[in-house]
């Protein structure tokens, strides 16, 4: 498994929302926007609400390969574009303890194979 810099981990921290895409048993691709975290082992996890039902959790039975991309535009002037895009294998789990009361128990625990991230070594805009 591939380990986050502390760059990176300090930007995932400060982040909320990323995109998760997904591959279908057809091979269609799918990317949902999700919550997520960085756990102490290193494995990215999203929770959410219902998230057994939903097809992203779904399409892992078929084929676990995913990417999680979390990006934002940390300035407009100058244009200043950061991000980090997570590649890897995860595992759709059950019967987790919620991170908050209002997720259900399942969870999706992305274990890292690629690490890509930009943009993350320049300063912040004034």
């Amino acid at each position: 498994m591939t380990s986050f810099s502390q760059p990176e981990l300090d930007y995932l921290a400060s982040q909320r929302l990323g995109r998760l895409a997904t591959v279908d048993q057809r091979g269609a691709p799918q990317n949902n926007p999700v919550g997520f975290s960085v756990a102490d082992d290193g494995t990215a996890v999203i929770g959410g609400w219902n998230l057994a039902q939903s097809r992203k959790f779904r399409n892992l039975a078929g084929n676990d390969r995913v990417s999680l991309v979390v990006d934002d535009l940390a300035s407009v002037d100058p244009w200043r574009v950061r991000g980090v895009e997570i590649r890897g294998r995860a595992e759709a789990l059950t019967d987790v303890e919620p991170a908050q009361a209002h997720m259900s128990r399942e969870q999706i625990r992305i274990h890292p194979e690629r690490i890509i991230s930009w943009g993350l070594d320049q300063p912040e805009a004034s």
